[in-house]
């Protein structure tokens, strides 16, 4: 059989990696490639995200290295039993792509994946040697992303993090049942032992050496996971409970949910139908709940009878809604935590509240201009001259804020 061209391959693999949502690029540290004579460079400008209109980054090259996988994972279109075009890129072809497409503007880094080939040390080690080739030999200081295969050598691993501003390790499913049955070559325990490995290597290196007194560079962008979300039976709480230990045991920078899709010729263990893609949209919405406003796991879903988030409302004004009791909130006086709390103010929001508010006193009107729309905020506040009254209805209320057209959201 004649090889494929790389535009086929390219067309072949691009597609694959579709499926694969933890490509995010924040958290990397510039490298000194300009002065170097290298070209490309994580910060300065910046790293430019761009997002598909369900929410994946598209800023980077994202691909597989291979499609071709020795793994049968019951939900991967890649499974080693799935009647799919296969295709398979060289070193020199993922090298030449990524510089090309950075020359051309198209792209400021490389997110790489892979199926497993022969073994996960000869996989891992080609993909190592991408981002050396990328690092060493071309000067590339551009982001990379390495997602990790987790029974590849230690030794591998440190040096995809001595190359790469980010690693990745998936979890592939909510629960160690849900991986067992529809993964079962996968061992649930290996991933949780390469990620405790990770995390301990990453804070190694953050550790000034003896020698030269200096930080070693090594995965700057730290590490993160994804879930798929729907191909089991697992509801909203456990998927949540599952982020909060994995965020507390691992300290990810993020964990990614991916909603199922259905594939062909799939195992009658799957659902027939993917999730609403509402239902990822709200785990992200809980997540960010959870990571930067002081929501603890358990409470964002206390009181709901089946464990699922609200797929009309955001989970905030869920929480707002079943805790009336908490609200109004005083935005003259309230701390930082307690305005966290009110529906429709962002951290940026509450940053500028707290700066303007010592130097006068707020009106509804001024945190309407604050916070660019005062339609969420204003039944769950008080400000100067300004009491929601009998805005506090809860049925009421909920009935007339979801009747508001409305936009998606983590506030």
């Amino acid at each position: 059989m004649a090889p494929l061209p790389i535009r086929e391959k390219l067309a072949i693999l691009s597609d694959a990696a579709k499926y694969d949502a933890s490509c995010a690029s924040s958290g990397a540290a510039k490298r000194n490639s300009l002065k170097s004579g290298g070209i490309g460079s994580t910060e300065g400008t910046g790293i430019c995200h761009s997002y598909a209109p369900d929410g994946r980054c598209i800023s980077l090259l994202k691909i597989l290295l291979t499609n071709f996988c020795i793994y049968d994972c019951s939900y991967c279109i890649n499974r080693s039993s799935s009647n799919v075009r296969r295709a398979r890129f060289s070193v020199e072809e993922v090298v030449k792509l990524t510089m090309d497409f950075y020359r051309r503007n198209y792209i400021e880094g490389l997110f790489l994946s892979s199926g497993v080939v022969r073994s996960p040390d000869e996989t891992m080690g080609e993909m190592v040697e991408i981002a050396r080739r990328l690092r060493e030999v071309e000067k590339f200081g551009g982001y990379i992303h390495l997602k990790t295969i987790p029974e590849a050598s230690p030794e591998l691993i440190e040096e995809a993090g001595r190359l790469a501003d980010r690693l990745s390790i998936n979890v592939e499913l909510p629960t160690d049942e849900g991986v067992k049955r529809l993964a079962p070559e996968k061992k649930p325990e290996t991933i949780r032992l390469s990620m405790a490995n990770l995390r301990a290597k990453i804070e190694e290196k953050r550790e000034p050496t003896m020698r030269t007194k200096k930080r070693e560079r090594f995965a700057p962008g730290g590490q993160s996971t994804q879930m798929i979300v729907g191909a089991d039976a697992t509801a909203d709480a456990g998927i949540l409970a599952t982020s909060a230990r994995l965020y507390g045991s691992y300290r990810l920078r993020r964990v990614y949910y991916s909603a199922f899709s259905p594939i062909p010729d799939s195992s009658s263990a799957l659902p027939l139908k993917k999730p609403p893609l509402m239902r990822e949209h709200r785990l992200y919405q809980a997540d960010w709940l959870m990571r930067f406003y002081g929501f603890s796991q358990p409470e964002i879903l206390a009181g709901s009878p089946d464990g699922m988030l609200d797929l009309e409302i955001d989970p905030k004004l869920a929480w707002a809604l079943r805790n009336r009791g908490q609200f109004p909130v005083d935005v003259n006086r309230a701390p930082r935590e307690q305005l966290l709390r009110v529906p429709g103010l962002g951290t940026k929001t509450i940053a500028r509240i707290i700066e303007t508010r010592r130097h006068r006193r707020l009106r509804l009107e001024d945190v309407g201009v604050l916070c660019g729309s005062i339609g969420k905020v204003r039944p769950f506040i008080e400000a100067e001259g300004w009491s929601p009254g009998g805005l506090t209805d809860e049925t009421h209320l909920r009935r007339r804020l979801v009747a508001q057209p409305t936009q998606l959201s983590l506030f």
